[in-house]
């Protein structure tokens, strides 16, 4: 038996791991190599053992008092993933009220701060941005998946150079609108538009180049799923909602919704419902609900009374 059999110790150039044979595979009789992830037999390739994971805490014994962990995930909200150091203003880690004199050099150090972190007039713009599609999505009231995809949309946008000559406002509200599209929300033009700082002719503009040069998988929407935001809006009854939503469907089913506005489609079948209902809401209010013109509601009303028969039930 030669000094190999017995043991040997290598490096493996590959695994960058010290390499060890102190046993026999059970098999072949093989050699047996252990390394930082494996035992693996030589000769016949079986694995007598897998990789070890540590499953404990990640911290050290010590400091007993304050074992969490820190940092927060990546984040498509923030300019830089959410990596940069924030300083804080009037209190420490630990909560402790700072002195004056503390509190002082902390404003000289975050006002550094602020003029440092920008890397470039392009990181500037992205900032400015994300900021505009997290203020217009909070005041929608839009869930955390739809900002993080609206900013990802939005980065995006920057990358394929589409900002330079358009407005960064404009921008980001068109990748909320955009975002709410390719999701089917029933969201109008106009209710993106109203918390944005540009008028709703640049958002649908924004959109527009969104939609042309990203090639986004926007889907139409079904003008049911504007009824129920649009009866709460005017105050109608939960029976009339129902109704209206059966109406759009009966709709849809006749090719009636085809080309035609589905926010529109849905104000005209509350309107429609309402009407047989004897509930009082005017052609304006829905209109303006809706974001659409009363000439375009009274139109999607003809035809609806023209081909569906409301049941009042």
């Amino acid at each position: 038996m030669s000094i190999r059999d017995i043991y040997q110790t290598g490096f493996d150039e590959h695994r960058e791991a010290t390499t060890q044979y102190t046993q026999r595979c059970p098999e072949c009789d093989g050699v047996v190599r252990t390394t930082t992830q494996e035992t693996v037999c030589e000769d016949c390739g079986l694995i007598l053992d897998g990789q070890r994971v540590d499953r404990g805490p990640e911290w050290r014994p010590f400091e007993t008092e304050e074992r969490e962990r820190t940092g927060a995930p990546l984040t498509e909200r923030r300019h830089d993933w959410g990596l940069s150091t924030e300083i804080g203003r009037k209190r420490d880690g630990r909560g402790k009220t700072l002195p004056g004199r503390k509190r002082r050099q902390l404003s000289r150090l975050r006002r550094e701060h602020s003029r440092a972190k920008w890397q470039s007039t392009a990181d500037r713009n992205l900032a400015h941005g994300l900021g505009e599609v997290r203020r217009i999505a909070g005041a929608m009231g839009l869930t955390d998946g739809i900002v993080e995809q609206a900013c990802a949309l939005f980065r995006r946008a920057q990358r394929e150079d589409l900002l330079p000559g358009r407005s960064v406002e404009a921008m980001a509200a068109g990748a909320v609108y955009a975002i709410c599209r390719t999701n089917g929300l029933p969201r109008t033009c106009g209710d993106v538009a109203a918390p944005a700082r540009v008028s709703q002719n640049r958002v649908e503009n924004a959109y527009s180049v969104l939609n042309r040069e990203l090639s986004l998988p926007s889907v139409p929407v079904p003008p049911g799923a504007y009824v129920p935001g649009l009866a709460s809006t005017v105050g109608l009854s939960d029976g009339t909602r129902r109704q209206a939503a059966h109406v759009t469907e009966q709709a849809q089913e006749r090719g009636l919704t085809n080309g035609k506005h589905p926010a529109g489609v849905a104000a005209a079948a509350l309107y429609l419902v309402a009407e047989a209902r004897v509930e009082e809401v005017t052609q304006g209010e829905l209109a303006k609900a809706a974001d659409v013109s009363t000439v375009t509601l009274r139109a999607r009303w003809t035809e609806l009374r023209e081909h569906i028969e409301v049941d009042i039930v």
